[in-house]
C-alpha cells in the first residue's frame, strides 16, 4: 500500500460526519477549498465519486456510503487512540471549539477561562459568540453554552454557574424624565430597549412574576438590538429601560450609574448549561472542560 493512499481520508470522514465542507473545515482547522481539493484527489485515486455536491448540500454517493462504512470505524479508533494517549499522559490537547452568547460568556465562562487554560496548557480554546441558538454538531463545535430550557433533548447538559436573577434598570437621568414603573403594567408608558432573536426574528417578551405566575409582557421602544450585552450600555446612556441580569448590572447600580426598578416582580431563572452531543467516548479536551466545570460550578 502506498503512503498517499491515506491522504484525504480524514477530510472525507469529517465532511461525511458534518454533511458539509464549512463545518468540517472548521473541525480540521483548514480552509474549505483545501478540504475539497483533498477529497477530489482521494476520489481520483479511488476512481470513484464519493460525494454528491450542490451549492446548498453535500451527500454521500452509494460508493461513498460503502466506503465510509469501512473506513469510518477505523478512523474513529485512530482518533480515540490519540485521545487515550493524551489522557494517559495527563495531557488533554487539541482545539476545543465553543459557541456561546455574549451574555453567557460574560456571566459564567469568563470566570473559568484562566483556571481552565492554566490547568490544560495543551488545549487551545476557540470561542465563537453567537446570539442565536446554534446547531453545534452541524457547525463543527464541540460544545455550547445556553439557557437549559433552550437546549435540545438529544444533548447532554451540565449546569455551569448558578441561578441568574433578572434586573430591570435605567439611568437616573431617564428616570427623571419618566417616573419609575411600579408594576409591569406601567411599562406601556416607558421606552423599553428590545431584543430580537436573530434566528427567528421574534422580539423577546419581558417576563415577570405577577401574582405568583411567570407572565410575559409585549414591550415597546424605539431601540431594538440583537446583542444581549449592548442593552446595558444603552440604558447607561439614558435611552430607556433595559431587561438584563442583576450580576451584570450590579456594579453600575452600586456606582449609582443605574437604578433598579420592578425588583419585586423580577424573576430568577435556573441558569446556563454547558451542552454537547451525547456520546460515550468524549474527546479528552471536552472531557477536561466538563470535569473542570463540574468542580467549579456554584
Amino acid at each position: 500500500m502506498k503512503l498517499n493512499q491515506l491522504d484525504g481520508l480524514m477530510a472525507f470522514w469529517k465532511v461525511a460526519e458534518h454533511r458539509g465542507f464549512t463545518a468540517a473545515a472548521a473541525d480540521l482547522a483548514v480552509s474549505p477549498s483545501a478540504l475539497s481539493q483533498a477529497i477530489r484527489q482521494l476520489e481520483a485515486r479511488l476512481g470513484v465519486r464519493l460525494l454528491n455536491r450542490t451549492t446548498r448540500s453535500v451527500s454521500l454517493t452509494e460508493a461513498g456510503e460503502a466506503y465510509l462504512a469501512r473506513v469510518g470505524p477505523a478512523l474513529g479508533q485512530v482518533i480515540d487512540a490519540g485521545d487515550e494517549l493524551n489522557v494517559l499522559q495527563g495531557r488533554p490537547s487539541g482545539t476545543l471549539r465553543l459557541n456561546a452568547a455574549r451574555v453567557s460568556t460574560a456571566l459564567v465562562l469568563r470566570p473559568l477561562l484562566d483556571g481552565f487554560l492554566r490547568a490544560n496548557p495543551h488545549v487551545h480554546l476557540e470561542l465563537t459568540n453567537d446570539e442565536g441558538f446554534v446547531d453545534i454538531v452541524e457547525k463543527g463545535f464541540d460544545a455550547g453554552i445556553r439557557f437549559g430550557e433552550s437546549i435540545h433533548r438529544d444533548m447532554v447538559a451540565v449546569p455551569i454557574g448558578g441561578p441568574v436573577a433578572v434586573a430591570v434598570v435605567a439611568s437616573p437621568e431617564y428616570l427623571q424624565r419618566v417616573p419609575a414603573p411600579r408594576h409591569p403594567d406601567d411599562l406601556v408608558r416607558h421606552n423599553c430597549i428590545r431584543f430580537r432573536f436573530a434566528a427567528t426574528g421574534a422580539i423577546y417578551k419581558w417576563e415577570f412574576e405577577v401574582d405568583g405566575q411567570l407572565t410575559e409582557y409585549d414591550i415597546a421602544g424605539n431601540l431594538t438590538l440583537s446583542d444581549t450585552m449592548f442593552g446595558l450600555d444603552a440604558a447607561l446612556d439614558g435611552v430607556g429601560l433595559a431587561y438584563t441580569f442583576e450580576q451584570l448590572a450590579r456594579p453600575h447600580i452600586r456606582a449609582k450609574r443605574l437604578k433598579r426598578v420592578l425588583t419585586a416582580f423580577s424573576p430568577t431563572f435556573p441558569g446556563f448549561h454547558l451542552y454537547y452531543p451525547s456520546r460515550h467516548d468524549q474527546p479528552s479536551k471536552l472531557k477536561a472542560l466538563v470535569e473542570y466545570v463540574g468542580r467549579h460550578r456554584h
